[in-house]
């Protein structure tokens, strides 16, 4: 009996360790289009980083000493960032290799307003 159920185990065990070794780029997704540009919806940009996470390739582009980077994670306290509390935007007018390019475009278009500076304009307005 012991042995039995060692055998189940052990057959479990190996059945379920293969959904592990999928890569994590991967994307068996239909991607989405923009139906206006139609190009994929493939970056988000997150204003208050003034990065880009490519969704395609799984890795973040920002700026590390004044020269554009990648990475699979943001560093930790990078810009003071929290993924829990700011917000990111798709971009849906480009969908090739160098979102970096656009960095001037798309901080006139999504501008960071941080908490401060929500309060202030309220406060301002009464």
């Amino acid at each position: 009996m012991k042995t039995k159920l060692s055998i189940i185990i052990l057959v479990l065990g190996l059945g379920f360790s293969g959904f592990a070794q999928k890569s994590k780029y991967e994307n068996k997704s239909t991607p989405l289009i923009d139906p206006v540009t139609k190009c994929h919806v493939r970056y988000y940009y997150f204003p208050n980083l003034e990065a880009y996470f490519d969704t395609y390739k799984s890795i973040y582009y920002f700026k590390e000493d004044g020269q554009w980077v990648t990475a699979e994670e943001i560093p930790e306290g990078y810009r003071g960032y929290s993924f829990y509390n700011n917000i990111n935007v798709f971009i849906t007018d480009y969908d090739d290799d160098y979102p970096c390019q656009f960095i001037e475009v798309h901080k006139k278009k999504y501008p960071y307003i941080s908490n401060e500076r929500i309060k202030k304009m309220v406060l301002s307005k009464n």
